[in-house]
């Protein structure tokens, strides 16, 4: 018998040593959730978008729930922009120690951040997930063209018929790697445009809804 759970997670600063204050669970209702406790940890975090020092992590008092923070996710072209700057990532590399008999799945994602593309430039926001040692990998693109100079946000959802399930009886990390493209364009090309995964007050976050059920007895 299974059953849904959302687990709600937010993202937005990186690997400072602040605690920040954890998001509430949402209040969707939900049946069979699993009886014991869950174990979320990050076990890494890389990328040119969350360089060392650039990002805080913390997870709830109940291990239920994790809140990572961006200071320095931003992709940028155009203008006296550095070659290298209109592509940025950042790979979580996570641990869920869950209930035995119980597996989960990313259900959705809501993605936030602050754009100015100039007329005539793109953006793009793209997220892979995947379990470590898994050939199942699930990716979402969303596109944005300028002109544009505001919030943006974005949300990755899957029927569930087709989440990709953490295999039962076996430790495997799950690996979320997200990306920022930037394009100038053939308009405005010495006028610079930007994507960032934040906001200008920092409050902007990344929430992650997770799946749970139980697995089949042998």
């Amino acid at each position: 018998m299974s059953g849904g759970f959302l687990l709600s997670s937010a993202i937005a600063a990186l690997l400072t040593t602040t605690a920040l204050p954890a998001q509430a669970a949402p209040s969707s209702s939900f049946d069979n959730p699993p009886p014991d406790k869950i174990v979320i940890k990050v076990a890494t975090v890389n990328g040119s978008g969350c360089p060392q020092g650039t990002t805080a992590v913390a997870v709830s008092e109940d291990n239920t729930a994790f809140t990572v923070t961006y200071s320095d996710y931003l992709a940028q072209a155009g203008g006296d922009s550095n070659s290298t700057a209109f592509r940025k990532n950042c790979q979580l590399n996570l641990i869920v120690h869950v209930p035995q008999g119980f597996t989960y799945a990313i259900a959705s994602v809501d993605y936030r951040g602050f754009a100015a593309l100039q007329a005539g430039a793109s953006g793009m926001q793209r997220a892979s997930y995947y379990f470590q040692g898994s050939p199942n990998t699930a990716s979402r693109s969303h596109p944005f063209t300028g002109p544009l100079n505001d919030n943006w946000q974005a949300t990755d959802s899957t029927e569930w018929a087709q989440l990709v399930w953490a295999p039962c009886g076996v430790q495997r990390n799950f690996n979320i790697n997200t990306e920022l493209r930037v394009s100038a364009g053939s308009v405005n090309p010495d006028k610079v445009s930007f994507m960032a995964m934040d906001s200008t007050d920092g409050d902007i976050s990344t929430v992650y809804h997770m799946a749970w059920k139980e697995c089949p007895e042998k």
